[in-house]
């Protein structure tokens, strides 16, 4: 019996953990892993992602990310499919625990790829974009309130939390700074538990 895939029709998904990259890294072109601040338990090891073309989106590069998309879309010359998964965090008892701050990146990340007209997205990916669109004038106090942020600043890396938030205020100055930020491509990540 084959497993039913219901997000598979569609060019932009949305998933959470890397229970949501293993359900859809099989058939997606592209899979973007939405990790808006560091982790706050560290210890994990890090997974190998295997031959899946992965990058990683950050506070400060989702306007680069739906462009670097847009041109392996245009290079391919089809339909470029795109999973967007949202990191998360770790509860203390080492459950996964959604993150607040990584679902807003996400769907900071589906609303430009929408804008650039990528926009063939499932119920699924639609629901962090409308998040993101409703939210995004709070983004800043949202990331610096969640309860990453709260946690990172406990365990004394506030400065860590100030440099992820610096990163969103500057991806929104100016067309050079969106210009500049790095896509990076990873062959392993670090998933939380």
């Amino acid at each position: 019996m084959s497993e039913f895939l219901p997000q598979q029709k569609y060019q932009v998904r949305f998933d959470v953990g890397f229970a949501g990259f293993q359900a859809l890294a099989g058939d997606a072109d592209v899979i973007i892993l939405a990790d808006a601040l560091p982790a706050v338990g560290d210890t994990e090891p890090a997974t190998p992602l295997g031959e899946h073309l992965v990058i990683v989106a950050d506070l400060g590069n989702p306007v680069r990310v739906a462009e670097w998309v847009l041109a392996r879309q245009s290079e391919k010359a089809d339909r470029f499919s795109v999973a967007v998964i949202a990191v998360g965090e770790q509860r203390r008892d080492g459950s996964p625990r959604p993150a607040v701050e990584d679902f807003l990146l996400a769907g900071e990340v589906i609303d430009e790829l929408s804008r650039l007209g990528i926009d063939h997205c499932s119920p699924e990916a639609a629901a962090p974009s409308a998040g993101f669109l409703g939210l995004h004038r709070a983004l800043r106090h949202l990331v610096s309130a969640s309860e990453t942020a709260v946690a990172l600043g406990v365990a004394g890396r506030g400065d860590e939390v100030r440099a992820a938030i610096d990163l969103a205020r500057l991806h929104t100055a100016t067309d050079a700074a969106r210009q500049s930020a790095e896509i990076r491509c990873v062959r392993e990540f670090r998933f939380p538990a």
